[in-house]
């Protein structure tokens, strides 16, 4: 196997580390790119391990990243969202479980912002791929106490506003249905009753399509701007459901063109978020990777 071959062997979780810690598709990708040219640069004998290798050098691109990123992110137009990715050709791995949906859930990825790029690296790579303290030391090139802090500091800021665990996907695409009818219908009782009491609606639009600029929040004023928002967006839109961080998602299209990606939380009292992306830039990853739960919504 040549260097280019064995490369491929590694990519698919390389994307996945990636993503985890940049919550954006496109740059996991250009990070992922990045960590191929430093294997294909590398001097003969000087990778004994490739696996470990490379996880380091991805993780340390992905930390330049992280920097300048928090900084954009600061100045970004209305609410910024994690980019949606296509999980149902296990595009971040198995989605069997709970907690591995939870883990790439939009709403563990944006608190995931509220980290250090260190304490987020640590936090990825212990949850996720199973690191020791130490090796996460040898990762960082720190010391395994400080690994052990920065992975503990990290839960920390986490689990101030943990999200409850993530539904089993079918009661998340029963809601959906249920949820879309009603929006469908304008019928404001029947969202309300979907809705919990203080239900967030966030929509990301990067400043580049008609999008809220502020969150909405309370039952009242997210069913009014959700029945309002679909009588507005769906004319001529079809809609499908495909599987976007490890949950049921819909889709709206434009003839061929990706315009949307909503999805649900649910928690104590019904909905208790509700995320629409409608930044082209953050759809074109979805829109090639994706494969549909069913046919239109």
């Amino acid at each position: 196997m040549d260097a280019a071959q064995e490369f491929e062997t590694h990519r698919p979780r390389l994307f996945s580390l990636a993503y985890r810690m940049l919550g954006s598709a496109a740059e996991a990708e250009d990070a992922v790119q990045d960590a191929y040219l430093r294997w294909h640069g590398a001097l003969p004998g000087q990778v004994a391990a490739p696996g470990p290798w490379l996880n380091k050098v991805l993780t340390n691109l992905c930390l330049n990243r992280l920097t300048s990123a928090r900084a954009r992110r600061e100045e970004y137009p209305g609410s910024w969202l994690p980019e949606p990715v296509a999980t149902g050709g296990g595009a971040l791995g198995p989605m069997e479980h709970a907690e591995q949906r939870e883990a790439v859930s939009f709403a563990v990825l944006t608190l995931m912002e509220r980290l250090t790029p260190p304490e987020r690296a640590a936090v990825v790579l212990r949850d996720a791929f199973a690191y020791s303290h130490r090796e996460i030391a040898g990762v960082l090139d720190c010391s395994e106490a400080a690994a052990r802090q920065l992975y503990h500091r990290g839960h920390r800021h986490l689990s101030d506003d943990a999200p409850h665990p993530a539904p089993d996907p079918a009661q998340n695409a029963a809601l959906l249905q249920r949820f879309l009818s009603a929006a469908a219908d304008g019928a404001l009782d029947r969202l309300e009753e979907l809705l919990a009491e203080q239900v967030v609606v966030w929509a990301d639009g990067g400043g580049k399509v008609r999008s809220a600029m502020r969150p909405v929040t309370g039952r009242n004023n997210a069913a009014r701007f959700l029945a309002g928002l679909f009588a507005r967006f769906t004319g001529g839109v079809r809609l499908e459901f495909a599987e976007a961080n490890g949950l049921p998602a819909v889709l709206g299209w434009e003839g061929d063109r990706l315009t949307s990606v909503g999805s649900l939380d649910l928690g104590p009292g019904g909905v208790t978020a509700v995320r629409i992306l409608r930044n082209p830039d953050k759809l074109a990853h979805f829109a090639a990777h994706h494969r549909p739960l069913s046919q239109n919504a």
